[in-house]
């Protein structure tokens, strides 16, 4: 057997609300990636309570790594690397990933990595797609962040535009609870998107036609908000396809448009936001117009999860020899530019 065959990385996502625990072998093979969500916990706060998430994933991630290590039949001394998130995100959570990570690191005489959760979203795409290499454009779109990224190389990134206020996923999320719907409210404005008349109502497109490609969706909050007070009884399907018609015009047109602008004949799209059905059936229309192809990852690795960390950890400890030492430390606003150092 190579070397990579026997190479099995165990990754941890904390970065948020999710606790998840994945183990890696090689670069692409996922041999169990493990999420526990927080949704319900949080749901009547209507919104991610920091010190609540932390202490459940205090509570949660030692159960959720020997839980991996049974099901599989392996033992922590088969580990070759331990990769968990170190930013960007919540302080809180992502000091009890890494902490924990280290530790395990630190126990079983093996190499650590810290991984760029935004650089996680992109591998999510490598997992799901080996053989699509770059260069490529990314479209980064969940409820803390909305970015478009050219890859040149995996491990290379030059970020391309951001969102200015607002990321997609965050602006769906406060839409709907004006609306009623309860958090998170991406995957319940897609349903009811789906069922009402996107022609209802037309919602502004935020910095549409800029010349660059920063996005902003505060614009969109404003105008559903008036909107609702004008209108109590809007059904709640029309508005949500209404605002769903925009969020993906802006989305989609930035990015086919980014793709365009650097020469990028393939387009991925991770994140939360990258699940939506309506987003997807948008771009892949748009990139076959335009002769550039769209792919995405399957919806389990589109939230987060730590399939994505071991895998970008796999990558930088086997072909680009990294590793961290143990007194790496979180780092809540981490770029994706800062992945290149990492």
């Amino acid at each position: 057997m190579t070397v990579e065959s026997d190479f099995l990385t165990l990754g941890i996502e904390t970065s948020c609300d999710e606790t998840s625990v994945a183990i890696l072998r090689g670069e692409h093979h996922v041999l169990i990636n493990s999420v526990y969500s927080q949704v319900d916990l949080h749901a009547k706060y209507g919104g991610v309570v920091p010190e609540v998430a932390s202490r459940n994933h205090v509570l949660k991630l030692p159960f959720l790594v020997q839980e991996a290590m049974r099901t599989l039949g392996l033992q922590l001394k088969e580990l070759s690397l331990i990769a968990a998130t170190y930013g960007p995100g919540l302080v809180g959570p992502l000091l009890v990933g890494l902490t924990h990570g280290k530790g395990l690191a630190f126990g079983l005489g093996v190499p650590f990595i810290g991984v760029n959760h935004l650089e996680g979203h992109v591998f999510a795409h490598r997992i799901a797609h080996p053989e699509a290499e770059p260069p490529l454009m990314a479209l980064v779109v969940s409820g803390g962040h909305t970015s478009l990224v050219d890859v040149p190389a995996y491990g290379n990134y030059q970020l391309v535009g951001m969102t200015v206020d607002d990321a997609a996923g965050e602006a769906l999320d406060k839409i709907g609870k004006m609306m009623g719907i309860g958090y998170p409210a991406g995957a319940e404005i897609d349903r009811l998107a789906t069922l009402g008349d996107p022609k209802t109502v037309h919602f502004p497109r935020p910095m549409i036609g800029s010349p660059g490609f920063d996005f902003s969706f505060s614009g969109l909050k404003t105008s559903v908000v008036y909107h609702l007070r004008k209108n109590p009884r809007e059904k709640q399907q029309d508005i949500a396809a209404s605002v769903l018609a925009s969020v993906v015009d802006i989305l989609t047109k930035k990015s086919i448009e980014a793709a365009r602008r650097f020469h990028r004949k393939r387009l991925i799209v991770t994140g939360g936001v990258a699940a939506n059905s309506h987003l997807r059936k948008a771009l892949a229309l748009a990139g076959a117009d335009r002769g550039i192809e769209v792919l995405f990852p399957s919806l389990s690795l589109c939230t987060d999860n730590a399939a994505m960390i071991a895998a970008v950890g796999a990558f930088r400890h086997l072909r680009l020899g990294q590793s961290h030492p143990l007194s790496l430390r979180p780092d809540p606003s981490l770029s994706l530019g800062q992945a290149i150092e990492a």
